[in-house]
């Protein structure tokens, strides 16, 4: 029934409350940084153990670690940043200090060399994976506030978010092909059967990580301090925060926020959404280079001048990113029928249908795995672009409602705070999903040592994982997003209410 009241009025953006296509290319820069260190760590790291031979569950230990600093460090920072003033506004000095400091961090994290014991690689990388954590989220908890700020519109917020998520796109074009590139010895550069540059490749995968993670780290650097040169934070002239002496007095503080942010019944089931498809996306994808290169490719056969394994290296990693890049495309026509449809039947209809279509990606996933046919794998991509890319154009989007929601009822703009536990809880999610990860590897019997000569058992339960996780964790928050309550029609009613407040005010 309230479903139904919700859709009986369309709304229409005021164009006041638009927000200026320069001012949503920068933030979607902001989108591409964000993204781009998440991808790329989480292709880097396995160098590790593919590279070096680091045990996977020590691998799976040094992304998990990390996410329980965050903790502390998401919830105190998003705190801090709603509770900033400066001339520069709340949100902006965090946002340039992370860029800057995470880019170094990332750059350093990946000078490994070969001949050092598996605890100096598993202790040198987990030190600045600690540090790096921190220092990224200075840049991506505000950063992520700013988006949640920036317009108070119940659509103009959708098409923020769908904006972010299309310049998040290319990264997910690009860093699928990091195996292929770490493993290559010649790198060319080619448009079409056109060679445009032909440059001396890598000696090893381990070679090629150090030097990617400069690149990656420069992107880094530079991408992130845009938003916080040229963004607009919508709030700059709130009163200033009451001042708490002590570190006891801010604690406690702290914590008060942290129980109301956990009081409001809304964003606690975005929460749990978010956690159960992203982490269960990110559960699976520990699994899914493995199932390219040692199922797909594990009978692989010397050819090119290239041993066995290095073959199934090469044509596994080319497939591995050929996957990665037409899912990505498709993602970028998957956000934008998002977020036409959310605009027309609203935001909790379109989650529903998008997952569902997701879910079926998933099932053609397992038919696509064929080593005869290795390229059929190509027909589960376009259902698969919506699992991602519907999530994060229609939950943070959800998360902007609930913001008004919840300074309706307490009374504060909390966007930073919303932002760090929000965050913290996913971060959680991936600490557990990459520690279970490494352990799951060893548990079905993987060994890197075998090579290709892993066993059937390994191969059948490395497609099971891969394929039954998202499924099974998206069709549980189906079954919450059902639940929600912020509709179309009670975000504008809230907007209205909080108008006349601050008016008053």
């Amino acid at each position: 029934m309230a479903e139904t009241k919700a859709q009986s009025i369309h709304h229409v953006t005021d164009r006041k409350d638009r927000i200026p296509v320069f001012q949503k290319i920068v933030y979607g820069i902001g989108s591409f940084v964000n993204q781009f260190q998440a991808a790329a760590v989480g292709q880097l790291i396995a160098v590790l153990n593919l590279g070096l031979g680091v045990n996977p569950a020590l691998v799976g230990w040094i992304g998990a670690v990390p996410r329980f600093i965050d903790a502390f460090s998401d919830p105190l920072i998003g705190y801090s940043s709603d509770n900033t003033r400066s001339r520069y506004g709340r949100r902006r000095p965090w946002i340039f200090f992370g860029a800057i400091a995470s880019g170094i961090l990332l750059a350093l994290m990946f000078q490994l060399y070969k001949g050092r014991s598996e605890n100096f690689y598993f202790w040198y990388v987990l030190s600045i994976q600690i540090l790096f954590v921190i220092a990224f989220a200075c840049y991506s908890i505000p950063w992520i506030a700013l988006g949640y700020e920036m317009t108070p519109d119940y659509h103009e917020r959708t098409r923020l978010q769908a904006f972010a998520n299309v310049f998040s796109q290319p990264v997910w074009m690009i860093a699928p092909w990091f195996f292929s590139i770490m493993s290559s010895k010649v790198l060319e550069l080619k448009i079409g059967k056109y060679t445009l540059a032909t440059l001396p490749g890598f000696t090893d995968i381990v070679h090629g990580a150090r030097v990617l993670a400069i690149i990656v780290g420069g992107f880094i650097l530079i991408g992130g301090i845009l938003p916080a040169i040229f963004n607009k934070e919508h709030f700059v002239n709130l009163p200033p925060p009451e001042k708490k002496k002590g570190a006891a007095n801010v604690i406690k503080d702290l914590m008060r926020n942290c129980v109301l942010s956990f009081q409001c019944l809304p964003f606690v089931k975005l929460c749990a959404v978010t956690f159960l498809i992203f982490n269960g996306f990110m559960l699976a994808s520990a699994f899914t280079a493995y199932v390219f290169f040692f199922y797909v490719y594990g009978g692989s056969q010397a050819a090119n001048g290239l041993s066995a394994m290095d073959n199934m290296w090469h044509s596994g990693g080319v497939l591995l990113g050929m996957f990665g890049m037409i899912s990505s495309i498709c993602t970028l026509g998957a956000i934008s029928l998002t977020a036409w449809i959310s605009s027309k039947i609203g935001k909790k209809k379109a989650f529903l249908i998008t997952m569902s279509l997701a879910t079926l990606g998933y099932a053609l996933k397992w038919v696509g795995y064929n080593p005869q046919h290795p390229y059929l794998i190509l027909i589960a991509a376009p259902f698969l672009a919506f699992h991602l890319g519907a999530l994060f154009t229609i939950v943070p989007s959800m998360v902007a409602d609930v913001c008004d929601y919840d300074e309706l009822q307490n009374g504060a703009r909390r966007e930073g705070m919303f932002s760090g536990i929000y965050w913290w809880i996913q971060k959680l999610g991936m600490a557990g999903a990459s520690v279970l990860g490494g352990y799951l590897l060893n548990w079905i019997g993987f060994n890197i040592a075998l090579g290709l000569g892993q066993s059937t058992h390994t191969l059948l339960y490395m497609r099971l994982c891969d394929v039954g996780i998202p499924i099974g964790t998206t069709v549980i928050a189906i079954f919450i997003i059902m639940t929600f309550e912020v509709s179309e029609d009670k975000a504008y009613e809230i907007r209205k209410q909080l108008e006349a407040r601050r008016g008053k005010a």
